[in-house]
């Protein structure tokens, strides 16, 4: 896949979300949306861009962590953040696996191996569900409405650790594949340094302090919901807020659909509507809103880090690296 491959994949699934959002409106009624749109603040917006922003930068400081935990240091924090924001290029993909693109463009630029930080995605997807969970169940005896999506986070939370820390499974599975003979068994060293990665982000005492900062970062989110629904004028209590965020971003994360759409959209209409009595087009307005805040604009962020890493670094990407990270990103 080229640069042009990876524009045209991820224009295609931007075209979806204009389609999903357009029937969206189209559904609940223009005049509704537009009667809304009309009567809100501008300034609940650009305080919603400013709280998924500052989420950006506490996963940032995850992306950092996770570096060191792994022993990789040296590189300038300028160019490690405009790294880590290139991934967000690929945050639309199913479960956001395709910021492994970070990994191949730290492999093009700085020359860290792929298969030393690719499992640094999971690991932040894991500390991300468990930090979604954290802020659910604060809310639960509220609002216990969230309650089903954080069982469905702690289970997928619980196998995923015991097959990442329990080595019997991994050793199986490398097995597995140098019994298969021709090309896995070169790769299956790559495989064994990944899980050992893995272990090491993922063992216990390695966990609290990135599911602190995603605990903060995607209540921030929720946060900015919240603004934006005042924005409509439609208060609702914080704690609701951010549990309708928090339970239709785990579904999002644990339904395999690019970037989550229509599920999270889906589950953000009707949390607001059934749970805060939002009227219909404040709902929708706002949900849209909430996306092109936090989906959409960090696409947009990717795609502005990824343009600077290319002029800080054009003899790293004159091969045409965008190749190399789409297919760590997207296989």
């Amino acid at each position: 896949m080229n640069a042009n491959q990876l524009m045209r994949r991820v224009l295609l699934v931007t075209l979806v979300g204009v389609l999903l959002y357009g029937l969206f409106a189209v559904y609940t009624g223009m005049s509704e949306i537009g009667a809304s749109l009309a009567t809100f603040h501008v300034s609940a917006l650009v305080a919603a861009l400013g709280l998924a922003c500052f989420n950006y930068l506490l996963r940032f400081g995850k992306w950092q962590y996770y570096l060191a935990q792994l022993g990789i240091r040296g590189i300038p924090v300028f160019d490690s953040l405009l790294v880590f924001l290139s991934g967000f290029v690929l945050t639309i993909t199913p479960g956001k696996v395709g910021e492994v693109f970070k990994s191949a463009v730290l492999a093009k630029t700085h020359g860290v191996p792929v298969e030393r930080t690719a499992t640094i995605v999971i690991a932040d997807r894991l500390t991300d569900v468990i930090g979604i969970v954290l802020l659910i169940l604060l809310g639960g005896a509220t609002f216990p409405a969230g309650l089903p999506w954080a069982v469905a986070g702690v289970t997928a939370v619980a196998v995923g650790l015991f097959f990442i820390l329990w080595q019997p499974p991994a050793r199986w599975f490398c097995d597995w594949l140098e019994g298969r003979g021709g090309r896995l068994v070169s790769v299956v060293p790559k495989v064994r340094h990944a899980l050992d990665s893995l272990r090491v982000l993922a063992r216990p005492s390695a966990l609290p302090i990135p599911t602190a900062l995603s605990f903060v970062g995607w209540g921030a989110e929720g946060m900015a919901l919240w603004l934006l629904l005042g924005g409509f004028n439609e208060p609702v209590p914080l704690p609701l807020a951010v549990i309708v965020y928090a339970s239709a971003t785990l579904a999002g994360a644990l339904i395999p659909v690019p970037g989550g759409l229509g599920v999270v959209e889906s589950l953000l209409r009707q949390g607001l509507i059934g749970w805060g009595n939002v009227a219909l087009g404040a709902a929708t307005a706002s949900m849209i809103l909430v996306r092109l805040c936090t989906l959409w604009w960090a696409v947009v962020v990717g795609f502005i880090a990824l343009f600077l890493l290319r002029l800080r670094f054009p003899r790293a990407f004159a091969d045409a690296p965008a190749a190399d990270a789409a297919r760590a990103g997207m296989g």
